[in-house]
């Protein structure tokens, strides 16, 4: 199989089987999404949409936010990972969105990225979706996942990945890829054991055709 033909086939497939496919972060406007990711840096979305209520309730604004300190942000947040770095981060990048972009969330990736809390992969999910852009944000799932169904080969960077599937994958679809890719690697492709026998791409996996190669 051509990795061309790996591509139309993987993403005809998602396209049936998860006609719908979005973030599970819980916002209501870019401002809000730009401090659930922040927020979601190696913690679940889960938890992040447990703190986000009272912390939006607290500030609703970044306005507000960047008018609060970290300390007053820490109660907030302090059951997700690394509380600590995320309050400085929330804090400074408020007062940046005010300061600099008179409190409108960016749509510019350079914009975006001088964010303090702001990597690539956060950029381009706000890019994504609140912009519609093509933007393939590679969190942990989407690196596995890509690689384990063969979209990529021997990727050893989240932009080397990022690269890769930019150059396979039709730029109109490019957004609801991204979810599709994060949703199979948080509910099937896991990464611990994959839950193969739940999975409509085992017709085309390179990890199901070695696993059944080897089992032979």
């Amino acid at each position: 199989m051509t990795i061309k033909e790996r591509y139309r086939r993987v993403l005809e497939i998602f396209e049936t089987t998860m006609p719908v496919a979005e973030t599970e972060l819980h916002y209501d406007n870019p401002y809000q999404l730009l401090v659930a990711v922040i927020l979601s840096a190696q913690c679940t979305d889960k938890r992040v949409n447990m703190v986000t209520p009272a912390l939006f309730e607290a500030f609703p604004t970044p306005q507000d936010m960047a008018a609060a300190t970290p300390d007053d942000i820490f109660p907030y947040i302090k059951s997700v990972s690394y509380p600590n770095n995320k309050s400085r981060s929330l804090a400074g990048m408020a007062r940046m969105l005010v300061e600099e972009y008179g409190g409108e969330v960016p749509s510019d990736i350079d914009k975006l990225m001088a964010l303090p809390g702001v990597g690539r992969k956060t950029a381009n999910v706000i890019l994504a979706v609140v912009y519609n852009r093509a933007a393939m944000a590679v969190d942990t799932h989407v690196f596995r996942v890509s690689e384990r169904i063969g979209l990529t080969t021997g990727s050893k960077t989240p932009l080397s990945t990022e690269k890769a599937l930019m150059r396979h994958i039709p730029p109109e679809i490019v957004p609801k890829a991204h979810h599709w890719l994060i949703l199979h690697g948080r509910y099937v492709c896991k990464a611990r054991r994959p839950e193969c026998l739940d999975c409509p791409l085992t017709q085309v996996c390179r990890y199901y055709s070695s696993a059944q190669k080897s089992d032979k």
